[in-house]
This record gives C-alpha cells, structure tokens and sequence, in this order.
C-alpha cells in the first residue's frame, strides 16, 4: 500500500484555465471557469511520487451557505482514470517528478455560482481553493449551447453594444457600454444573487435553483428594478431627477452596478426602460448566458388583459386619462438563448425577459422568460407571462371621441402596435429587424389564425375601408432641436360630393411612454375647412422653437394630434403620431494610432445649434478597454451660440479588437446628447 501524497500546494493555472475558457478578460487573478469543460490545476508535492492506480483520493466541490448533495450544490467525488463529462469528476491527465496535473469537470447543468474546492486522502482534509463556476453557451450540453461562434462573440464577449431608442419613424443609435468583464462586476452580478429574496428566504433552494437558465434569467428580471427587494434601480418616468441621475444621462452599466454595491445594495437612482434592459443584459452575459437588448417600437402597455389597447380623446383632440392602457413610442427588454424543458417541445431558443417594472407576475415585478415562438403563435397559456408579452407587440387599439354630452364615438384608428422590432446586428453596428420572430405580417392570414388561436378578434381591422374623408400627419424631412419647422395635416376627400369640416391640429411635449407633458407648443383650428370632390389639402403647423423648446421633455419628443370632424355626418377621423427631433451631432476624432497598452487621445467637440447659449456644459466619456473602467467627465461653464463645446480626453486600449468609446453632453438646453465612435485597437 502506497503512502499518503505529501502535498506541498495546489496551482490553479488561472492564465490558463482562464484563457481556455473564455473568461480571461474577468482577470486572471482567480479561477473562473464554465460548466461542463474540463480546467487543470497542478498538485506540488513535497517529496516522493504520484503512482496511477495506487494514490487515491477524493475532492469535495461547495456552492452557497449550506451546500447538500441532494441540492446539487456539494459534490464528493474521486480520482478516477478519464473525465466523466456529466458529472463532477477528477482525473490525473500528467505526472512528472513532484507535480500532477489534475484535470476537474463539472456537469453541464451544475449551479452557476462560487464554489469551495477541497482534497481529502486518508481522513486528512486540504483547501484547494476557490473558483467561480458559470454558464457555458460554448458546451452542447448546456442549456445555454449556441454553436454560432460570431453569434457567442456578439451575445456573450462583446462588452458594448448599440440600443435603438427614438420612434419608428426615425429610429436612433445610442452606443451603450455593458462592461460585463469591468473590475467587480461579476462579484457584484454573483452579489445580485445573493440579495434576491428567494435566497434569503431558502439559500439551499435558491443556490441549486441556479443550475437553471430560465431560474436565473426570472431572478435577474425580477433584481434589475427594486420594486419588491433591493434590485439595482428605481424607476422614474417624469423630468424631476435632481435626487439622482437622469436616466438619459447613463452611457454604461459599470458605473450603476458600482454604485448599487458601494451604497449597500440601495436602489440606483433613476431608471427608465432602456437601461433596465441593458444593466439585465450585462449581468445575464456576465453569468454566460446569451443576451442581447431588443427595442420594440410602439409596444402596447394592456393593463387590463383583454389585449386592446383603448384610447380616450374629447372634441379637441385632448387625450383623456380613462384608462390606463398606453402605447409607448418604444419599450426595450432583452432575449437571452436556452433551452426550455420546462415546455412542450417546440420553445428553445431566444426567450424574452422585461427588468422594467410593469405589471406583476406571480406576485412579483418581473416578466418572463418568454419563448419569441409562443408570442407568435398566440400560445397564452405557456409561461411566463405570455399574454403581456403579447399585447406589447400585438394588441388592438380601440379609439374613442368623448362628447360634451357625455357620449362617446368609437373612431377608426388605424394605428399600429409593434413595429421594426429591432435589434443590433451580428458583428455590425447596424440595425436588425427580428419583427417577424415575433409575429407574422400585420394582416396576413397567418396573423389572423393566431388571434383567433388567443381568443382574441382584431374586428376594427377587418372592417371594409369605405369612401370618405381620409387624414394623415405629413412631417418635414429635417425637424432639428433649435430651428423651425412645419408639419401637416394632409385631408383628403374620396368622395363626389365637397364637404365642410373643422379641423383641429395642435402639439405638445411628450414622453418616450406616450404621455405628454406640458402646455401646448403648436396649435390651429379650422372652423370651416372645405374640401371640394376628390380635393387633398395639405394645412401647416410652424412648430417654432421659441414654443417647443422650453415644452419638449429629454426625450426630445412632439406629440401631433390631427382631429377632423365632418359636419353634415358627424364622421370624426383622429391621427395620432410623435416625432422625434434631431440632436446635434457629437465629433469625435481619434489622436494617434490605437495599439494595446499605447496611450493615445480623442478629440471631442459639438457646436451649439441654438441662438442662445447653452450653460453648465459637461462631456461624460467612458469605453470598456478604453478608459480604465471609469467615467471621464469634463465641465465647460457656457458656449455661445455656433460656438464649439470641445475636450481632449487621454485613452489606454488594455485589449486588442473593435471597442467603443461612448460620449454624452448636457447642459441646461442641450440635454444628454449621445454619440460615440468605434476604435480599431491593433495588438
């Protein structure tokens, strides 16, 4: 019988373990490694040798306060001759003199999460080490399994992004720095975890729950908003942020995830839509699930469940507060990748999940995972929270006039509900539309049988379009902040006989979620307007700055309500739509060639379009490899009109490849102006 191992120490090989598992741009100062892939650590001995087949003993792997082998979250397992790959296992893989390559495996479904490593040979027990154990979307076996490389470069490498937000008429980049590989970030994800409430009522439960993709991505819907624990962020959707930070202001996760750690795990203030989604997908491609952020332009809010979305207006055009439905000018959650076992065959694949607090599911502001493939088919009844889902890219909209006398008139409304769903392309900055793995074309027969199959008649839509008046809101091509502009209400009369109509047009500030804000920036109304057979009228609306500029919100944001009632029949048309004007662009011009660990800077300049001055300027910088995981910020007091608002800003690559440097300004007229360049770093 061969003696015991005199064990000098253990190597964990971090550079390359790491390396190899493609988590190396986390550090290399500890283990991190992916499930269900084999990583190697070396055993020093002190003296004597390793014999195969007469040494033996056992490890012992530990995740969460109280780990348990019925849970998943302990496992004891022992040397034996090859790699088992659906289990923990141990092998030797090489001995030399005093050293022997041990190589460890987990199984491809075990709890994502920091775990404990531990030896026991003959009784006596020795510490390892510790590791961080994540998703492997790379591992076929994993639920999280994409075989696309440029896809896993995309949804779980890239550290930057583009998120569209504006309306879909005029839909706007805005690059956004998810650092999910920044200094503490993943500690601070893991940390996520650890403070939802389902932990902390039941740690053992929760920690073997996380060996689940579908588990984790609810967690993380449920911790990115704090409406129910301590979740990242709190949501506000009006202009009064002078307690936090206005959530156009943000650029990144690194600096939210920062300071929601540094503050105790107090909420960060302020959220909205966008960066939900974007701090939910940060954290998912920190933890190795595929993830990617998804604008849904005019999504429906249907806060009763009957999908329709149902709109009041009066005899001015004015909207009226008699439900609570909205329709947002666009909403962004994210699809993560995974298998769904938990469902009927048919559901893999990208799965949708909303941070953003909505409405509750099963007692909690979260929503989701949703298979794209059950919103498409109208399969309600599937989990989670199909039928929200689907109302956001799907539900009808019901319009209705409500009269002085209390009567009210449905109106046809021919308004839409989920447009150029989008998303950013594989490997390019441009926008992808991904409408169709929502929902079939509007109209179509296809689209017809699946509402149908949801228990659900689009009649105001099937209704034969009659002869009569037709209106429509025309807009100019170029509708900058600063100048002034026209719109249009464009009349048209389809019929033989002329018609004496009133005509009322107006504009107000408005929110990105639909609600307006403000007095009213624009406004005629046309008493006696008369059209003559087969005539199209084409009446303007200025749209002065000198009006709009003090009425408009951050979001830069009209909304135009063109009402056309006919006086003989009493036909009343409604067109509803907003647009978005268009900030100044941000230059930015790189100093120097881009090479790994080479300083070089960027040259940052906007020229102030407005005929007065913008006051308390600043430029905030920030690009992950590029500015050292922080956020640059620069003050300017004042640039007069035409004048240029201008900074330098000194930049170190830390990793080869193409990475963003994102730029925002703000000042007291200009608010949270977004631009950004792409930096080629050669290594």
């Amino acid at each position: 019988m061969a003696s015991a191992l005199d064990i000098a120490r253990f190597s964990l090989a971090c550079d390359f373990n790491n390396a190899d598992h493609r988590t190396d741009l986390n550090g290399t100062d500890r283990l991190i490694v992916r499930r269900g892939q084999p990583f190697t650590i070396t055993m020093h001995l002190r003296s004597g040798h390793f014999q195969a087949g007469v040494h033996s003993f056992s490890l012992t792997t530990e995740t969460g306060p109280c780990g348990s082998e019925a849970n998943g979250t302990k496992a004891i397992f022992h040397l034996q001759d090859a790699i088992d790959y659906s289990r923990w296992s141990v092998a030797a893989s090489c001995h030399s003199g005093n050293e022997v390559e041990l190589s460890i495996c987990s199984p491809p479904d075990a709890p994502i999460g920091k775990y404990s490593l531990t030896m026991t040979q003959d009784y006596r027990t020795i510490n390892v080490g510790e590791f961080v154990l994540l998703f492997n979307p790379w591992c076929p076996a994993d639920a999280v399994y994409m075989p696309e490389t440029e896809k896993l470069n995309e949804y779980i490498l890239a550290q930057d992004g583009i998120i569209f937000r504006g309306n879909h008429k005029y839909p706007v980049s805005d690059a956004w720095n998810f650092g999910q590989f920044a200094p503490r970030i993943l500690d601070i994800c893991l940390r996520i975890l650890d403070t939802n409430p389902k932990f902390l009522r039941k740690p053992e439960m929760d920690c073997s729950g996380r060996r689940n993709p579908v588990y984790v991505t609810r967690v993380v819907s449920a911790m990115i908003n704090c409406n129910d624990d301590k979740g990242v962020l709190f949501g506000r959707w009006q202009d009064d942020y002078a307690d936090g930070v206005s959530p156009s202001s943000w650029t990144g996760s690194v600096d939210i995830l920062h300071c929601w750690d540094s503050k105790s795990c107090q909420p960060v203030r302020y959220g909205q839509c966008w960066v939900f989604a974007a701090v939910a997908c940060t954290v998912l491609r920190a933890l190795g699930i595929p993830t990617r952020v998804v604008t849904n332009f005019l999504s429906a809010h249907d806060t009763n469940a009957n999908l329709v979305i149902e709109r009041y207006y009066d005899e001015n055009g004015q909207s009226q507060k008699n439900s609570g439905d909205m329709i947002w000018n666009y909403h962004c959650w994210v699809e993560s990748w995974m298998n769904r076992p938990d469902l009927k065959a048919g559901f893999d694949g990208w799965q949708a999940s909303d941070p953003t607090p909505q409405e509750k599911s099963e007692g909690v502001y979260c929503c989701g995972p949703v298979p794209l493939k059950a919103i498409k088919e109208g399969e309600l009844k599937l989990k989670y929270d199909v039928p929200f889902v689907f109302a956001e890219v799907n539900a009808d909209v019901v319009t209705y006039i409500k009269r002085k006398d209390g009567t009210q008139d449905k109106v046809k409304d021919h308004s839409q509900v989920g447009v150029k769903i989008s998303t950013k392309s594989v490997g390019s900055d441009k926008r992808e539309d991904i409408t169709h793995l929502y929902k079939y074309p509007e109209g179509s027969k296809e689209e017809r049988q699946v509402f149908m199959k949801a228990n659900h008649q689009n009649k105001l839509l099937d209704e034969p379009q009659e002869p009569g008046l037709d209106l429509k809101i025309k807009v100019s091509p170029n509708m900058k902040k600063g100048c002034d502009f026209d719109v249009f209400a464009a009349i048209t009369n389809n019929t033989d006989k002329p018609k004496l109509c009133r005509l009322l047009f107006s504009s107000r500030g408005a929110y990105y979620n639909g609600t307006t804000f403000g007095a009213e920036c624009g406004k005629k109304d046309l008493l006696n307007l008369q059209l003559s057979p087969d005539e199209e009228k084409r009446v303007p609306l200025r749209l002065n700055y000198s009006k709009y500029g003090s009425a408009i919100t951050k979001d830069n944001l009209i909304k135009l309500v063109a009402l056309l009632i006919e006086y003989q029949t009493n036909d009343t048309k409604l067109v509803v739509r907003d647009i978005v004007l268009e900030d100044p662009e941000i230059k930015i011009k790189i100093l120097g060639e881009p090479k790994q660990n080479r300083k070089l800077a960027a040259e940052i300049t906007l020229q102030n379009p407005l005929s007065e001055p913008l006051d308390n300027c600043s430029f905030c910088v920030e690009g992950a490899d590029l500015t050292g995981g922080r956020t640059i910020k620069k003050t300017i007091k004042s640039v007069g009109p035409g004048q240029e608002a201008k900074m330098k800003v000194d930049l170190t690559p830390t990793q080869g490849g193409v990475r963003k440097l994102v730029v925002d300004f703000n000042s007291t007229k200009l608010h949270d102006v977004k631009g950004y360049r792409n930096v080629i770093i050669s290594k």
